[in-house]
């Protein structure tokens, strides 16, 4: 079997789980206990935190606060920050940000969302033209989860906070962390993150915040994450992030360079005459999204899957959704038979140049016989 639906979810990492099934077995204690297992354990996750932050900031400006998941991770930072005034995000972004801000516009918050460019990116000029000084947050994806766009999120932070330094700017990066070599600049306030994107496990996620920043809790409890988010912590699930990312983080720019080689063979091998690329060739090669012609993507999804390939149609958080077409894809001014045949191809480390090409032989023969019969 061939998987490229890698944005969607990772097979987790075999290393990692050997490290970390400790915690499961040995290490099993509650970190908040008064004994000293529990102590020891605590102590670790210290460690844990400052060598996650260091990976994408520092531990002096940021803290860590471990979450269930992403998507709690991006509803943390929208409900916080979406108190007042008006809230600016864009017509791009994961559906965890999407439908938290539309839940804070059933609340009487004012929502303004900036216009996609054809690739996925924001607009950053009809971003700004959003902001002034009732908004009290801007959300910016930093990968596209769709189309693999990449916005410069400390570039638009700091034109943000130009146009309103009380402003407080969220970015998920999701589909960065692991992937794309950065550091967050202190213009990032809150920046979510997810472990089973990077051979992590379900259920084990993050909010970095900025250290002097007031956040409030999203979960009440027994005040676990200095009181930022109660229940008792997942430690198995954190050390298999840490770990993950360590590794990942490790070999950063040779993964980069090798995924975008893949990226690239399957850009050109597959039909020009059977598909559209819609992911721009700047964006993370870790994501290819493209739209085959006059067919459904569901029934090419379905039909690979029979000859041993796993690719998606879009976002997985999505697809229990009852609209036929992407609202990302629409908003990057695809039309809609257009926009129903989009796959999105996503790709790992793991994955080799062989199954890539394979793949490409696969899709092709797919949609061109189903077109074949529709003809």
């Amino acid at each position: 079997m061939i998987y490229l639906d890698n944005a969607a979810t990772t097979r987790p990492d075999s290393g990692c789980l050997e490290v970390a099934g400790q915690y499961l077995t040995e290490k099993f204690y509650n970190p908040s206990a008064l004994y000293a297992e529990g102590y020891n354990l605590h102590r670790e996750l210290v460690k844990t935190r400052s060598d996650l932050l260091n990976l994408v900031a520092n531990d002096r400006d940021f803290g860590i606060i471990f979450t269930s998941c992403g998507t709690e991770a991006d509803n943390h930072a929208i409900f916080f920050g979406g108190r007042r005034g008006n809230v600016v995000t864009t017509l791009g972004e994961h559906s965890a940000v999407f439908s938290a801000v539309n839940e804070l516009k059933e609340r009487g918050i004012e929502v303004r969302f900036a216009a996609l460019n054809g690739d996925g990116s924001v607009n950053v000029q009809s971003l700004l033209g959003l902001v002034d000084n009732q908004t009290s947050l801007v959300s910016v994806i930093h990968v596209n989860n769709e189309t693999g766009a990449i916005n410069d999120i400390n570039a638009i932070a700091k034109a943000v906070k130009m146009k309103n330094a009380r402003t407080l700017f969220h970015s998920d990066g999701v589909q960065a962390f692991g992937k794309l070599p950065y550091r967050l600049s202190s213009d990032v306030d809150l920046y979510s993150l997810s472990a089973h994107k990077i051979g992590g496990i379900k259920g084990t996620g993050a909010l970095i915040k900025r250290k002097n920043l007031a956040l409030k809790p999203y979960i009440y409890g027994g005040g676990q994450e200095d009181g930022l988010r109660s229940g008792t912590e997942n430690v198995f699930g954190i050390k298999m992030l840490e770990c993950a990312a360590k590794k990942r983080y490790s070999q950063i720019e040779e993964n980069y360079g090798h995924v975008q080689k893949l990226n690239l063979t399957l850009r050109e091998r597959l039909d020009k005459n059977l598909f559209r690329f819609i992911s721009g060739e700047n964006g993370s090669p870790y994501i290819l999204c493209v739209a085959a012609d006059g067919v459904r993507g569901e029934i090419i999804l379905h039909e690979v899957n029979d000859k041993g390939l796993i690719i998606g149609t879009g976002s997985a958080c999505s697809s229990n959704s009852k609209k036929r077409y992407s609202r990302i894809i629409l908003s990057c001014g695809i039309d809609e038979t257009t926009a129903d045949g989009v796959l999105r191809l996503s790709f790992c480390p793991e994955n080799t140049v062989e199954e890539v090409e394979k793949a490409a032989d696969i899709l092709n023969e797919t949609v061109k016989r189903r077109k074949e019969i529709m003809d």
